[in-house]
C-alpha cells in the first residue's frame, strides 16, 4: 500500500474511532498509551496530549490492573481470544463509576503520527464503556425482586394462615346449622385461595426462565388438562411439536388458558392446542373476546365473571415475555378466542 494510501485508511479509521460514544485506547508493549480517542480523555477527565506517552497503570486502580492483568495472562495462556473486565473507571479527579472494558491482543499494529510516533507498534487495543446506567437498572431490578419475595412472603404466610382458620370454622359451623349463606362464604374463601395462589404466582415468577428444556406439548397440555375443573369440555391436540421452555412455567401458561376456557365459554367448550408458524395457538368455541377488549384482556384485573381473579392471563403474558415469546389474542375459526404464541424456539 502506498503512503498517501495508508494515510487516508488510518484518518478515516481515526474518524471511525472518534464518532464512536465508547472509550478506544491503544498501548504499546512496554504499556505506555499510544492512543486514545476523544471519549476516552473526556472520560478521564485530562487533555489527550496527557495521556500519550504515559504508562496505562498509571491512571487505574491497583484492583482494575489486576484484573486487567489476569485476563492478559489468559489471553497469552490461549484460554480466552479477548478480555472483558468490569471494574471502577477511575477519573483525574478521583471519581469512580462502573465501566466494561474489552481489549485484545495485537501480533502486530500501527497507527499514524497525529498521537504520537510515526509506525508505532501496537500491543493491545481496548474499548471502555460507561455502564452507569445499566448498573442503575441493575440495583433497582433486585431490590424490586427482594420487594416481591417479601410480598410473596407475606401472601403466602399472613393470608393463608386466616384463610385456613376461616376455613376450619366454616367446617364446623356447617356441624351445626345448614344455611345457604356459609354456601357464599365457601366461595369467598375458594376465590381468596385463588386469588392468593395467582398472586405468588405473579410475585414469584421472576424476569426469566429457568433451565429451559425440551418439552413435548402433547404430553404436556395434556397434565394440564387433568389438572384443571374440565366438566363437560373437549380438548383437542393438533400437535406434536416439542419447544424449549421452563416447563414449570409452561404448564402455567397452560393451565390459566385452559381454565380461563372453560369458565368463560361454557362447560361444553371444544379447546383445541395445535401449531401456528414459529410456535403453537390454543383456541376455543365459544363467545370469544370483542375487538376492542383484545388489548386490555392482559393487564391485571381483567375479568368477565364474578368470581375470576383477573390475573390468568396476566400470567400467561408474564410466561410468555419471560420466554421472549410474542403473544397475540385473535378470533378462532369458530368465533372463540385464539391465543397464538410465536417466536417459540420449536424443535420439532
Amino acid at each position: 500500500m502506498d503512503e498517501s494510501r495508508r494515510e487516508r485508511e488510518i484518518r478515516r479509521y481515526e474518524t471511525i474511532l472518534e464518532s464512536l460514544d465508547d472509550a478506544v485506547y491503544a498501548v504499546r508493549p512496554d504499556g505506555t498509551i499510544a492512543y486514545v480517542n476523544d471519549r476516552y480523555a473526556e472520560m478521564k477527565g485530562v487533555s489527550r496530549e496527557e495521556l500519550i506517552g504515559t504508562h496505562i497503570y498509571d491512571w487505574v486502580t491497583e484492583e482494575a490492573a489486576e484484573k486487567a492483568k489476569r485476563v492478559r495472562r489468559e489471553i497469552e495462556a490461549g484460554d480466552r481470544e479477548t478480555g472483558a473486565v468490569e471494574y471502577e473507571f477511575l477519573t483525574a479527579d478521583g471519581d469512580r463509576f462502573p465501566v466494561e472494558m474489552r481489549f485484545n491482543r495485537l501480533v502486530e499494529g500501527r497507527i499514524g503520527d497525529e498521537q504520537g510516533d510515526d509506525a508505532s507498534e501496537l500491543d493491545r487495543v481496548g474499548v471502555i464503556r460507561d455502564v452507569s446506567d445499566r448498573k442503575r437498572r441493575e440495583e433497582a431490578l433486585r431490590e424490586q425482586n427482594e420487594r416481591l419475595e417479601e410480598f410473596a412472603s407475606i401472601v403466602s404466610h399472613d393470608l393463608r394462615n386466616p384463610l385456613s382458620v376461616a376455613q376450619g370454622q366454616l367446617v364446623l359451623a356447617r356441624e351445626k346449622c345448614d344455611s345457604e349463606h356459609l354456601d357464599h362464604v365457601a366461595r369467598s374463601h375458594e376465590r381468596m385461595s385463588a386469588l392468593i395462589d395467582d398472586l405468588l404466582t405473579l410475585a414469584r415468577g421472576g424476569e426469566g426462565v429457568d433451565g429451559p428444556e425440551r418439552v413435548p406439548l402433547r404430553e404436556l397440555v395434556e397434565e394440564c388438562w387433568a389438572g384443571v375443573e374440565t366438566a363437560d369440555a373437549t380438548l383437542r391436540i393438533e400437535t406434536d411439536r416439542a419447544v424449549r421452555a421452563d416447563r414449570s412455567r409452561l404448564r402455567q401458561l397452560f393451565e390459566n388458558l385452559l381454565r380461563n376456557s372453560v369458565e368463560h365459554a361454557g362447560d361444553d367448550v371444544t379447546v383445541t392446542v395445535g401449531d401456528c408458524d414459529g410456535g403453537f395457538y390454543v383456541a376455543d368455541d365459544g363467545p370469544g373476546i370483542p375487538a376492542n377488549d383484545r388489548e386490555t384482556v392482559f393487564q391485571p384485573g381483567y375479568t368477565t365473571i364474578d368470581d375470576g381473579t383477573g390475573f390468568g392471563l396476566e400470567i400467561v403474558e408474564a410466561v410468555a415475555d419471560a420466554h421472549g415469546w410474542e403473544v397475540v389474542l385473535t378470533e378462532s375459526k369458530d368465533g372463540g378466542a385464539r391465543f397464538e404464541f410465536t417466536g417459540v424456539g420449536v424443535l420439532g
